[in-house]
């Protein structure tokens, strides 16, 4: 399934966004409910979609203010990057730690996290899972990855054979973290099985 790039056209003027924005927000929670996948105590990652990338681009434009087509172009031009391109699913990751003492413990604990974040899909009933790694989003990858300490943000992709896109829908679908210092897997539901076939197109 090819996911078309945002364009100016897309995102609304600051006035009419927020006229309807509170009706928006809550249907973007509710989507980010079905596509957001806890993994252990802190990590989770919250697969993208058009309308998911759309929801950051109006946020960033309502927060700063940005009313010339230049500024909400240049934001596109980021968040464009994230939306999955065919045969990928797309996700952006958070460790979500809130205090300065474990940012300060885990933070240069999982230095490589982002490399170590992997789809299983089928394997049910005793069988093998094939395995589809995640890779960091290239364009982002240099800004977020130093050598002692991990970003509490991740943008990474998945990229799926035919094959594993088509078994997404009816799973079983694992989502792992095999770090050293962090080893966490869950389950997918099949809401967020669903959600990430029609990434997918399948």
């Amino acid at each position: 399934m090819v996911t078309e790039p945002l364009v100016i056209d897309d995102i609304e003027d600051l006035r009419t966004y927020e006229r309807g924005r509170d009706a928006y927000r809550r249907q973007i929670i509710e989507l980010k409910r079905r596509r957001r996948v806890a993994v252990g105590p802190f990590v989770t990652l919250v697969f993208e979609n058009r309308e998911t990338v759309r929801f950051q681009v109006q946020e960033m434009a309502r927060a700063e203010r940005m009313v010339t087509d230049e500024q909400v172009q240049g934001e596109l031009d980021i968040y464009n990057a994230l939306l999955p391109t065919p045969g990928e699913l797309s996700a952006t990751m958070f460790i979500e730690l809130t205090d300065e003492a474990s940012l300060r413990k885990w933070l240069p604990k999982l230095v490589g996290v982002e490399r170590s974040v992997e789809l299983r899909i089928g394997g049910g009933a005793g069988g093998d899972a094939d395995v589809a790694p995640a890779l960091p989003e290239a364009s982002h990858e240099q800004a977020l990855t130093r050598p002692t300490m991990t970003a509490s943000v991740h943008y990474v992709r998945f990229a799926l054979t035919p094959d594993q896109a088509d078994r997404v829908a009816g799973g079983p679908v694992v989502l792992a973290v095999v770090h050293p210092e962090y080893r966490h897997q869950t389950t997918l539901g099949p809401e967020t099985r669903r959600e990430l076939a029609s990434d997918l197109g399948a």
